[in-house]
């Protein structure tokens, strides 16, 4: 046995666990005149007697010799030979002339192919070294902040915080069952997640990521197995300061290591789909490596999945990628082909299975759409394709998330209804109006109170309440509206409004003033094709117009992502990459053709590139320089004791965060958890929460008798904990609580003497287990 210290290198490990193509035709059929050596003329006359074959042998005129002439007499061949005459590889020479005919057509018809080729496979060799970098970058940075590979698995289960924890523990749940479908089965009849509650946790919680690693997991460990292969290596390791020796284990048969093993490696292909974006989106690789340095220069700023693996946007973005491509392909394409529509429609659903805010930022993309279509950028019927892949899209995750009402009654079904119905009536609008601006205005009217309506509508029918907490969201924004669900969400850093450092940080990489230009430049030429569409009377005419649609587009999508970075400051992870894509326009020769006339592109872009680096490398370098080790004692004492001391069916509540954490490892129904988007699980955690209120002991009580729980975490951090003015949690209580307003908050009451209502037993630093004392 090795015994080693937590350092960056590890000693010696514990144990192991057909046919040739037709000849070109310019060489092939016989031809009057043609020269001897080709093998295609007249016959070589031959010395003496020759056999003669075919009608001409036989049709020698009258009697005697001087009847009517003969038919040319061809001498016989044998079968074998004329076949290989046919081929051209009958005569002399006629083999070299075959290859010279190929040559010649391969240079006149196929060098452009072959030139076509190179380029695009090049172009995906620096696609792939990308994504590499990028996985090499993301991996590096984690296991800098997380010193993830000595960890124990406990240590490593408790490094998922909250939502990350609960998702997992999904992974975990599949990977442990006897068999993949006996684990599905515990998935889809959970009675730990809410207690009592039974619930089907891949229909509310967006889990077939989870689903599709551990079947992969599974499959993995199986085969290795079976070959007999070593999956993972494990060791002791002295964590030090007086604490006990753990077992850390790596390699992908560890199922954490496995598992954001899968995440880093999609995210690095996401960095691939980046490059190809950029280089087909400008015409030029260049735009590829300017999209390409700007994700790196601005990283911090582009993602998080360095640091919080799990979290759904980590494995559900890199498909809006591929998405967002796939739709600058159809754009751009006068024809769309099936295969195009089907791959839009493949990729919505990768996109939105694993995440519920999918929906919202395909909204967005609908009504960009709807806003290019309107302008006239592109018709009707190239819209309502792109419409039937997002409708099918829809119906397929409607399916496969066993009949999830929020996706039939969200405000993304709602648009493409309203949408659809309006370019159904498009054609009569037309006739009626003249005046086009009018008629835009009255579309862009329409498809906003149709949207809205239907939405209200179709949640009035289907009783669905589980988003409402979004337009509270928006409402708060705007009018300042307070309540206790709202403030839950506007009192945390990440849904608050855009810090602002972050625009100032977008300067000094010049990523702001780079797209600035390029913005500009689209709405100009929009506003000079707008002008001249309404001075147009013939619409015929506009057709050798619609260029440009697919610029206009990813502006409008710009616009769209700006104003959700800036009222809700995780969404900046839409608009920080978006930017970064509008970027590698600087090497369009659509856009900026008449400077590249007087300036070589590479010069320009080279030249932005090294500006750009003066911070971005600053930015790299300070991200390299994170240097940490995850370590949380008290909640590993925590969960120690529920798992020694505590019944398999003791129930628990508590903090969002640190119930995830007790499913996770201590296996423990809990009454709440961070999934926060359901209506009814948001009522609970408002019970569990009113611990931190100021109502009376008994009351909060009773409350939490009648969801059956026998012991609340109580975190005392939590009574005094102030992210900003009046976001306290007493303080957020008298909002939802003003009749109790000014008395001392129940937790502060608790953390010196909870009876008689409550019992401590157990205690350190930051947790204080109570049991609810049963009358």
């Amino acid at each position: 046995m090795v015994v080693q210290t937590r350092g960056r290198h590890k000693e010696s490990p514990l144990k192991p666990l057909g046919a040739q193509p037709p000849p070109p035709r310019a060489t092939g059929a016989p031809q009057p005149g043609a020269s001897p050596r080709s093998g295609r003329g007249l016959p070589l006359k031959q010395p003496g007697r020759q056999l003669l074959c075919g009608a001409g042998a036989m049709r020698k005129g009258g009697t005697g010799r001087k009847g009517a002439k003969s038919e040319p007499q061809k001498p016989c061949r044998p079968l074998a030979q004329r076949v290989r005459e046919l081929l051209g590889l009958g005569r002399e020479g006629s083999l070299r002339g075959w290859r010279h005919g190929l040559q010649a057509l391969i240079e006149e018809k196929g060098a452009f192919i072959v030139r076509a080729d190179s380029k695009i496979w090049f172009t995906f060799i620096l696609a792939a070294f990308a994504g590499v970098l990028h996985w090499c970058h993301i991996t590096t940075l984690f296991e800098n902040d997380r010193h993830f590979s000595h960890l124990s698995t406990l240590e490593r289960e408790m490094a998922f915080r909250t939502e990350m924890g609960l998702y997992y523990s999904y992974f975990k749940t599949i990977v442990e069952a006897p068999s993949f479908w006996n684990g599905m089965w515990m998935i889809m009849n959970d009675k730990l997640t809410e207690y009592p509650l039974m619930i089907n946790t891949l229909k509310r919680f967006n889990l077939y990521p989870e689903v599709v690693l551990a079947s992969w997991y599974r499959i993995y460990t199986g085969v290795m197995d079976f070959i007999g292969l070593q999956t993972k290596t494990c060791w002791t390791v002295n964590r030090g300061e007086g604490l006990s020796p753990v077992e850390s284990c790596e390699g992908l048969g560890d199922p954490a290591s496995f598992y954001v093993a899968v995440i880093f490696l999609l995210n690095g292909v996401m960095m691939s789909l980046f490059f190809i974006y950029g280089t087909y989106l400008s015409g030029s690789r260049l735009g590829g490596l300017v999209t390409v340095l700007c994700y790196f220069f601005n990283h911090g700023e582009c993602t998080r999945v360095m640091w919080t693996p799990p979290l759904r946007e980590s494995f559900s973005y890199p498909f809006l990628v591929l998405q967002m491509l796939l739709l600058t392909y159809i754009l751009r394409t006068p024809n769309i082909n099936r295969g195009s529509l089907i791959a839009l429609c493949v990729s919505n659903v990768f996109f939105m299975l694993p995440w519920q805010f999918a929906q919202f930022v395909l909204l967005t993309q609908i009504a960009s759409l709807f806003a290019v279509y309107v302008v006239g950028y592109i018709d009707s019927l190239k819209l309502q394709k792109i419409l039937c892949a997002h409708m099918a899209s829809l119906a397929l995750c409607f399916i496969l998330m066993f009949g999830n009402s929020m996706l039939l009654t969200s405000y993304y079904a709602a648009s493409l209804a309203v949408i659809w119905g309006m370019l159904e009536l498009s054609p009569k609008l037309l006739k009626m109006s003249r005046r086009e601006v009018s008629l835009w205005a009255i579309e862009g009217f329409a498809w906003l109170f149709g949207t809205v309506t239907l939405k209200y509508l179709t949640s009035l029918i289907f009783g669905v309440a589980d988003d409402a907490h979004i337009s509270n969201l928006l409402k708060s924004k705007f009018i300042g509206y307070k309540d206790f669900d709202t403030l839950m969400y506007t009192c945390a850093a990440e849904f608050d409004f855009m810090e602002k450092e972050t625009p100032i940080r977008y300067t000094k990489t010049l990523l702001l003033p780079v797209v600035l230009v390029v913005f500009g430049v689209i709405t100009r030429k929009a506003i000079k094709y707008i002008v001249w569409v309404l001075s147009q009377k013939d619409l015929c005419e506009r057709e050798d117009h619609f260029n440009h649609g697919e610029l206009v587009y990813h502006a409008l999508q710009l616009l769209a992502y700006t104003v959700l970075g800036i009222l809700i400051m995780r969404l900046k992870l839409f608009l920080t990459p978006h930017l970064c894509i509008m970027a590698s326009l600087v090497c369009s020769k659509q856009l900026f053709g008449w400077l590249f006339g007087k300036i070589q592109p590479k010069t320009l872009v080279f030249a932005i590139l090294a500006i750009m680096a003066i911070e971005g490398s600053a930015n790299l370098q300070n991200q390299w320089n994170i240097m940490g080790e995850f370590s949380n004692l008290p909640q590993e004492e925590l969960l120690e004791w529920i798992k020694s001391s505590t019944r398999q069916d003791a129930v628990f509540a508590g903090a969002m965060p640190t119930m995830a954490s007790v499913k996770l490892s201590a296996l423990r129904p809990i009454v709440n958890h961070p999934h926060y988007e359901d209506a009814g699980l948001r009522a609970r955690t408002k019970i569990v929460y009113s611990m931190y209120s100021r109502k009376p002991a008994k009351e909060v009580k009773k409350e939490l008798l009648k969801l059956g729980v026998n012991y609340y975490i109580l975190e005392e951090s939590w009574c005094i904990r102030r992210t900003k003015p009046g976001c306290s949690m007493p303080e957020i209580w008298d909002v939802e609580d003003p009749a109790n307003a000014g008395k001392i908050p129940l937790c502060n009451l608790m953390s010196k003497d909870p009876r008689p209502y409550f019992n401590t037993v157990f205690q350190n630093s930051v947790y204080r287990i109570l049991k609810v004392t049963r009358e």
